[in-house]
């Protein structure tokens, strides 16, 4: 559009430019050609005008006046009177109205609707004195200045044309060749060979093209779960055919399954985790050994005599391992330096992290104990171990010591910050060495990726393949990778779930809402990095900036009691339990509470129902890795309605756009998105919910898993070929 704009002008201004030089040469053309006409009569006009026989010059003006430009010819006396005239001079054309007394004057006038110029040129016969009169008629003028303009117009046009034909013809012979290097590129790709280098090419390929296939070569998935509806089918055919008789050990410190003693009988409970809910299903799928702090009054009674227990306990697939630890080693690994230092630290909460000596060593006694363990679980020199979160940051270099030959995939399920901030960890150098024993390291973003990257560049004495996103460090090389997380599908939690009308007349008789209330919910742990304080504010600005919702809308918050040994934790439940009673207290007289805090752990089915009876869900963290609520709560709604109310700082925004994206920081902005929810129609919500839907539907944890599992059977192919060449 520029380009066409910027030709446009060039064509005005030139056409412009065209008609003044034609308009300057007609001129100077009309004065020459009057000298020359003064010149050629002036003797006989001299001699006519001398003897007084003047009326003899008219047939002969009228013979020069035959030339086309020139219009007529006349004579004024010394008086001012028209002494001789040809026929055609203008009657309105007056000797007084003319500038006489001056040497080769010429004048522009108009008459009779034409434009005319007069030339004067003083004349002196004898005692008789003058004035010759050329008069030239203009029009020409103004038509050799339409020509030269359509002319000129034509021709540029032309030009622009044929350039733009050249150029053209060029980028098509450009883009051909590009096309058949690019064509070359990818068949070697796709037999997984390797991709011809610019020289060997016909055309040459930039560094980020060459960049970008390698990256879709490492990535090579089936391919990257291209055309393939992911399962639990699926994902163990991808074991089976990938990697046949591969031991698959998970590393873990929360634990899918825990044993409590309440009232002297054993119950089960599946914890409130955003990790396990993500792995659970995986493991079912895969089978082998999930390996985890036994944290139950009564994992102890329930194991074997080497602390195993298969589970699930309705259809058991795989074994649970426990590993035990004491009340000093959990204070020190789990709530001091995890809690307490990379917590605060990784998610940036304004929380300032605190490091301490003796948590350090409790942090690597504990990594060490775990792996110990993996090698008593482990059957075989090679097993694949998918180690999981900032607790075993040192695990993965540990594993290496133990089984060089492993195949380490270790998932960060929190963000990795940037240098800046992470230099804070006076073991930072440590920490990345631990995790720079994997042979993946995984993040939800390629964001949190390239922070690590940057990191290990600042701290690390290593070698960093940025084309192919890796680190080498002792002559062991790590790919870095983005796995967003994501949860099984279709979510198991939803096969028995009652009609959405149905859960929504449930929780409204639990609660006591009337029909007319519109709810929102909250699920998650009490966590200072959920946002938690601030929707409650965000509520409470709703309803005081727009009061018709008063007494009409009302926020569910459900969390689970989590790290109440850490002040910042219980700080935080004692604050929402308080603020929650003023808030309400300030609308008690507007009929129900408007926030109905719950402070308790829920079990799948139940979240499912609050989310299924729910106008809308509130995901406010103030700092995510990726949020696994936000996708269970799309996953719940098969009625195609609700409205999901979406932090931009969780990892989850950068999948589920078509949410309500806030900033949580932003009171008043989040107020203004709940008024948004409340009032967005049934098809809006159904388009957004749809496409949501679609996206987890085809990015399941099974997709997840398969794109870990399918890059650690490619490397394990790349060691045996290297090896099988060393030998």
């Amino acid at each position: 559009m520029i380009g066409i704009g910027a030709t446009a002008i060039i064509i005005i201004a030139m056409s412009v430019l065209a008609s003044i030089m034609v308009e300057g040469w007609a001129s100077r053309d009309v004065a020459l050609r009057a000298r020359l006409v003064f010149l050629a009569v002036h003797d006989q006009v001299a001699a006519s005008v001398g003897d007084k026989s003047g009326a003899n010059l008219v047939p002969f003006f009228d013979r020069i006046a035959e030339d086309e430009r020139v219009l007529a010819l006349g004579f004024c006396s010394a008086t001012g009177k028209l002494e001789l005239a040809t026929s055609a001079l203008p009657a309105s054309l007056k000797c007084g109205n003319l500038p006489l007394g001056v040497s080769d004057t010429q004048s522009k006038l108009s008459a009779a609707g034409r434009t005319l110029r007069v030339s004067i040129f003083p004349m002196v016969a004898g005692k008789v004195s003058g004035h010759l009169l050329v008069i030239h008629d203009l029009s020409f003028i103004e038509k050799r200045v339409r020509k030269a303009r359509l002319y000129t117009t034509l021709a540029l046009i032309g030009a622009a044309a044929g350039f733009a034909l050249l150029t053209f013809s060029v980028v098509l012979a450009l883009t051909r060749g590009w096309t058949r290097s690019m064509r070359s590129f990818i068949a070697e790709f796709r037999r997984g060979g390797p991709t011809p280098c610019a020289e060997q090419g016909a055309f040459p390929v930039s560094k980020e093209i060459s960049a970008l296939l390698t990256e879709l070569r490492v990535e090579r998935k089936f391919a990257n779960g291209i055309h393939v509806e992911w399962s639990p089918q699926t994902l163990h055919q991808l074991l089976e055919d990938e990697m046949p008789g591969a031991q698959v050990l998970i590393v873990s410190n929360r634990e899918p399954y825990i044993h409590n003693r309440v009232d002297g009988e054993v119950q089960l409970q599946i914890p409130a985790s955003g990790l396990v809910s993500a792995l659970e299903p995986v493991m079912r799928a895969c089978g082998g050994t999930w390996i985890a702090h036994g944290s139950g009054s009564a994992d102890q009674e329930t194991v074997d005599g080497h602390d195993r227990i298969r589970v699930p306990p309705a259809d058991p697939t795989y074994t649970l391992r426990r590993v035990w630890l004491s009340e000093e080693e959990q204070d020190g690994y789990y709530y001091g330096f995890a809690n307490e230092g990379l917590w605060p630290l990784c998610h940036i909460a304004f929380v300032r992290p605190n490091f301490r000596e003796q948590d350090w060593i409790h942090y690597k006694a504990v990594n060490e104990r775990f792996a110990d363990t993996v090698v008593q679980e482990a059957t075989c020199d090679d097993p694949i171990v998918l180690v999981q979160d900032y607790h075993f940051a040192l695990l993965p270099r540990m594993i290496r010591k133990r089984l060089p030959k492993a195949t380490i995939i270790t998932f960060w399920h929190i963000p990795w910050p940037n240098p800046e901030t992470f230099s804070i960890c006076p073991w930072r150098e440590e920490i990345m060495d631990g995790l720079l024993g994997s042979s993946i390291l995984g993040f939800h973003t390629q964001f949190h990726c390239n922070n690590f990257l940057e990191a290990t560049d600042r701290f690390m004495e290593s070698r960093i393949d940025r084309e192919n996103s890796s680190v080498s460090l002792g002559g062991h090389e790590t790919l870095i990778r983005p796995y967003p997380i994501s949860i099984e599908w279709p979510p198991a939690a939803l096969a028995a779930q009652a009609p959405v009308a149905e859960c929504r007349a449930a929780v409204r008789r639990r609660f006591g809402l009337p029909d007319d209330v519109r709810i929102a919910v909250g699920v998650e742990r009490f966590d200072y990095t959920k946002g938690i304080l601030d929707r409650m504010l965000a509520v409470d600005d709703l309803l005081s900036r727009q009061p018709e919702w008063r007494g009409k809308f009302v926020l569910l918050q459900v969390a689970a009691p989590t790290r109440g040994k850490l002040d910042a934790y219980s700080a935080l439940q004692t604050e929402a339990v308080r603020l929650a009673e003023e808030i309400n207290a300030r609308y008690e007289g507007c009929g129900c509470k408007p926030i109905q805090l719950v402070i308790r752990h829920h079990e799948p089915h139940q979240v499912f129902e609050l989310f299924r009876a729910a106008d809308m869900c509130v995901v406010s963290s103030l700092h995510d890795g990726m949020n696994l609520v936000a996708k269970e709560f799309v996953a719940a709604r098969d009625d195609n309605a609700g409205v999901l109310i979406l932090s931009s700082f969780a990892g989850a925004s950068r999948e589920l756009s078509e949410a309500l994206i806030i900033n949580p920081y932003d009171t008043h902005g989040m107020a203004e998105g709940f008024a948004s929810a409340l009032r967005m129609p049934p098809e809006e919500q159904g388009n957004r919910i749809r496409l949501m839907r679609d996206q987890i539907r085809q990015r399941n944890v099974y997709r997840w898993a398969a794109q870990m599992l399918l890059d650690a059977a490619w490397l394990r192919r790349r060691e045996g070929i290297v090896v099988a060449a060393k030998n």
